[in-house]
């Protein structure tokens, strides 16, 4: 019996373990926000964006190798998800300083969480002004590390899959 191989995909499999990577990570986080009901801060949500510009990029990725076209776009994208991970990291590492209070937050981290009022009218004056938690204070600590902290964990590691499997797909 003939078996048949099915054509080298460089770079495939490194995307979709990148994709779902990067999707795993940020659905954890609004997971910890939306069942969890962590709110998060500014620099929180800001972390966030590499992942959600990193995931299409990923999956455009392994588009590309599943489709066999040139190898030059795959590592590209893959090259490009790598480096917004690298960014991600980056971000992590300021907000876990921000939280040791190693450097001052930026000007829109507010000092508290403000509550609302329970009064219709003023309801919608409200919404405006209504800021959420302080960029200083880490909302939940595991193993020492916060949110923030897991966060650059995790880009490391997404943005090594990314540059292997960009290295790869050479």
């Amino acid at each position: 019996m003939a078996q048949t191989s099915l054509p080298a995909r460089p770079g495939f499999g490194y995307s979709v373990l990148l994709a779902l990577g990067m999707a795993a990570t940020v659905g954890t986080a609004l997971g910890f926000q939306y069942i969890g009901g962590y709110i998060p801060c500014a620099l929180c949500l800001l972390q966030r964006q590499p992942y959600y510009y990193g995931i299409p990029v990923a999956i455009l990725a392994a588009l590309s190798a599943l489709l066999g076209l040139p190898s030059w776009i795959t590592r590209g994208l893959l090259a490009i998800a790598g480096i917004l991970m690298v960014v991600g990291a980056g971000m992590g590492v300021y907000h876990s300083g921000v939280e040791w209070h190693f450097w001052a937050g930026p000007a829109t981290c507010s000092t508290s969480a403000s509550s609302m009022t329970s009064n219709a009218g003023d309801l919608l004056g409200e919404l405006n002004s209504v800021k959420g938690p302080s960029c200083t204070d880490a909302a939940l600590r595991v193993l020492g590390l916060s949110f923030a902290g897991w966060n650059v964990i995790a880009s490391i590691i997404l943005a090594a899959i990314a540059f292997a499997g960009a290295r790869k797909a050479a």
